[in-house]
């Protein structure tokens, strides 16, 4: 543990004008409020806020980032409020104080939903001050590096499942690869013990057996680079056991099946001698196509600089090789923090544009499970890069398409999305960018985010805010489809319902205005009888049943046909009354009657169409649903329940697809009309058992 007087002097060494008393009073503070606490390996509580604040100095933070890292555990872990830091320490260390702090644990919630809470204040916190970050990583590594002495396997699993999830990626995305991968490989350990154990024991006889290979091909560089004139820093190293195991899970291999499990670096004086370095050891030995990438001339997102490439050494050895400069390889070992320096009134440039990100997802995820996606798939993939037309470069994870690559610009750009250009040609929208690509977004102010989006979108914020535009819209679709059912159900009311009912009903039914109580007669969370009971009491016929199904030899009545003409009712779209309709007549057949919507309507170039709508008799058509079912027991009776509780027959149900936890069902309905299979639509979304329900 760093005594005070060493960790001041650490802190004068590159900033002689810190203020000493300032850093010797946090120092003490913290020793005298976390007193005779103890952590789980038996040393003093202090000693670790101690530890993170030396981690700070190794980075050369300033000193109101040492001040919050000896004052981070204060608030939580001791009787020292925020107000009390303010006051002695001033309203700045206070501020990132509390950033740092963390969160009471809420027992009432599920991992998910406390992952998510902490993960939703904790990027709110550090997008104010990026040195929130900073500090909360070393807290995190220094509790990693003392892991082991936590009894409870369980505890050290949660710990370094959170590590992993989370903090590596963090500490990945701001450029403090150091950091990353010591917690990749202490998370590592508590995940997969018995793998880290094999993996270890296999690097150790490697290298014991190999008799100095490392050394002797980072020799053979170093001479090739001499004799080529340029003087380098060459190091090799087998890659840690994370790194190995990860490769080994992607390509499924086994170890021994393995090529490339040594990694060595070329660092240079400057950039220029970054491409002469390449340029001599592509002269020198075969490349592996495919494995090359200039992370010099498009930095990654994080500022992360370097050349790599894959070379076949020697016996057909594949062997990977960064080339970087001095400055790129300080910027790249500690990232942001490497350069980041504060000045007196000006604010930090934390505001790192996936941070930005990150922030607008917060304000459009709807739950725990939707945060925690989003958070990950901002923070894992690998990256391409890809131009606006006015030559602006953006990084976008890989896969994605033109819509990422539409919200990565700006949300109301994806929002009105209608098509794109990828150098110069039309495209689908669901087209994939490749690196280098030029895209130019079409967009109309008319256009909405469309549903199907969803289905090849990858980036947290295309698809958070997709979703968020379509829950908006399903919720106004269910507002009026409950306004349309409230209709119906007054009219069965014995007598009329005035402004002051409603307002009576709302209060019965404990709701706080008209669209709230429209969504639940629209979901299904009250049914017709309790809705006339609350706006008319003792309304309710306990006789009211459900109106009887029509004779089955009743015929359908379409307007628009010539009469006795035949048709048929399509089987790719399955219409039912209230749909809007058109035919289609081809020579020799009868007429096919579609929905105005349906995707075969684009086949139908050669026939002739007519224009279609339901006769006022029609009543009772088969429908055709898909329906996602967890894999639960009582699950399908659940759903048959649904059908029956809505007087809808089932004509066929057959398992179309089966998936882990999921069973996908489709079903043909008898229903009286659109508004009676939207009813139960409603139903079998708000059902627990039901994963989706679609008409199909």
């Amino acid at each position: 543990m760093l005594r005070q007087y060493e960790l001041v002097e650490r802190v004068r060494s590159y900033d002689p004008d810190a203020d000493e008393d300032l850093i010797n009073r946090a120092y003490v503070f913290s020793v005298q409020r976390h007193g005779s606490q103890k952590r789980a390996s038996g040393d003093p509580y202090f000693s670790h806020p101690i530890e993170v604040a030396g981690l700070m100095t190794d980075l050369k933070l300033d000193q109101q980032t040492i001040v919050t890292a000896l004052l981070h555990d204060t608030v939580e872990d001791t009787l020292t409020t925020s107000e009390e830091i303010a006051k002695l320490f001033g309203d700045e260390i206070a501020r990132l104080v509390d950033g740092v702090t963390k969160l009471s644990k809420i027992e009432a919630q599920t991992d998910n939903e406390r992952a998510a809470e902490n993960l939703r204040k904790f990027f709110l916190a550090m997008s104010d001050d990026i040195r929130v970050l900073l500090v909360k990583l070393a807290d995190r590594l220094h509790n990693m590096r003392t892991l082991h002495f936590i009894k409870s396997e369980e505890k050290r699993r949660r710990i370094a499942h959170e590590t992993m999830d989370i903090y590596a990626p963090l500490a990945e995305r701001i450029g403090m690869y150091e950091y990353m991968r010591e917690m990749q490989l202490l998370a590592f350990r508590h995940m997969e013990p018995e793998a880290y154990e094999t993996i270890t024991k296999r690097l150790q006889a490697i290298k014991e057996g190999d008799e100095g290979q490392v050394e002797k091909i980072s020799d053979s560089i170093q001479k090739a680079l001499k004799n080529g004139g340029l003087v380098a820093e060459v190091s090799g190293r087998e890659k840690h056991p994370y790194s190995i195991w990860r490769k080994m899970q992607e390509r499924h291999v086994s170890f021994e099946q393995l090529t490339d499990i040594m990694a060595f670096r070329v660092v240079t004086d400057n950039s220029a001698e970054c491409y002469r370095a390449l340029g001599i050891l592509h002269e020198k030995w075969k490349m592996v196509p495919g494995r090359f990438k200039d992370y010099i001339s498009t930095p990654k997102r994080n500022g992360y600089q370097s050349i790599h490439t894959t070379l076949m050494h020697g016996n057909n050895m594949r062997v990977e090789i960064q080339i970087r400069s001095q400055r790129m390889h300080e910027d790249n070992e500690y990232g942001l923090a490497a350069h980041w320096a504060y000045k007196q009134g000006n604010r930090p440039d934390g505001q790192a544009g996936w941070i930005r990100d990150l922030i607008e997802i917060l304000d459009q995820a709807e739950d725990a499970e939707e945060l925690l996606e989003h958070a990950r798939l901002a923070m894992y993939q690998d990256r391409i890069f890809a131009f606006t037309p006015k030559g602006t470069l953006l990084q976008l994870p890989r896969g994605s398409t033109t819509v990422d690559f539409a919200y990565a610009v700006h949300t109301d750009l994806g929002n009105q999305a209608v098509g794109a250009k990828l150098n110069g040609r039309h495209v689908p929208l669901r087209t994939q960018l490749q690196n280098g690509d030029v895209v130019e977004i079409l967009k109309s102010k008319g256009q909405e985010p469309q549903p199907g989006w969803l289905s090849f979108v990858i980036t947290g914020k295309a698809r958070s805010a997709i979703r968020r535009n379509v829950r908006y819209k399903e919720r106004d679709e269910i507002i009026a489809m409950g306004t349309e059912l409230y209709e119906e159900i007054i009219e069965r009311l014995p007598g009329k319902v005035g402004p002051r009912a409603i307002k009576a009903a709302l209060k019965r039914l404990e709701m706080k205005d008209p669209d709230e109580l429209m969504m639940a007669i629209g979901t299904r969370q009250l049914s017709d009888r309790e809705v006339m009971e609350a706006l008319i009491p003792g309304s309710v016929n306990d006789n009211d049943d459900e109106r009887q199904w029509p004779e089955q030899d009743r015929a359908i009545s379409i307007k628009g046909l010539t009469p006795g003409v035949a048709f048929n009712l399509a089987e790719c779209c399955h219409p039912v009354p209230g749909d809007r309709i058109v035919g289609l007549r081809r020579s020799g057949k009868n007429v096919e009657v579609h929905t105005i919507d349906c995707p075969s309507l684009a086949d139908g170039v050669d026939a002739d169409w007519v224009d279609l709508s339901w006769g006022n008799e029609s009543d009772g058509a088969a429908a055709r649903l898909c329906v996602v079912l967890h894999n639960k027991p009582g699950t399908l009776s659940e759903m048959a329940g649904i059908f029956g509780f809505h007087n809808a027959n089932i004509l066929n149900l057959r398992l179309s697809h089966r998936d882990g936890p999921f069973h996908t069902f489709d079903v043909d309905l008898e229903v009286h009309n659109v508004h009676h299979l939207m009813r139960i639509l409603s139903a079998l979304r708000a059902s627990e058992a039901v994963a989706q329900a679609e008409r199909s």
